[in-house]
């Protein structure tokens, strides 16, 4: 898990897919939040489509690239907890502190993908690296 996080870090702007209410794909731009217990977490707001839709149908994907054009992709289950400890390592980032300045900002939702699986890859020809 270290290498995605690291890789995660690294690259600071993923795109998170779902399916929407819709039914129809949905893709954004998201940014991770950290590792806390071993759990890959990430923020949003409850007011947000995207909120709505992961209510709906929790399973995601993750995926960004890095300018040496390597890949990660990683999917789970959205599971949303009010986690204080969590929310506050949020509003470290400055963007997040910015959009909703306290951790008990009642619209700020935090969640963490469970059962997640991720491939990282390149075009190097060696096996995918997967967690």
């Amino acid at each position: 898990m270290s290498k995605a996080v690291e890789f995660l870090n690294e690259n600071p702007i993923q795109y998170l897919a779902t399916v929407g209410r819709d039914g129809k794909a949905k893709c954004r731009p998201f940014m991770f939040a950290g590792e806390v217990d071993g759990k890959l977490w990430f923020c949003t707001n409850n007011t947000k489509d995207v909120y709505k839709d992961m209510q709906e149908n929790p399973e995601i994907e993750i995926s960004v690239s890095s300018p040496s054009y390597a890949w990660i992709r990683l999917h789970g289950t959205a599971v949303f907890e009010n986690n204080m400890a969590v929310k506050e390592v949020c509003m470290q980032n400055p963007i997040v502190k910015g959009q909703y300045q306290t951790a008990d900002n009642p619209i700020f939702e935090v969640f963490y993908l469970d059962n997640a699986h991720g491939v990282i890859a390149d075009f190097s020809g060696n096996p995918p690296y997967e967690f």
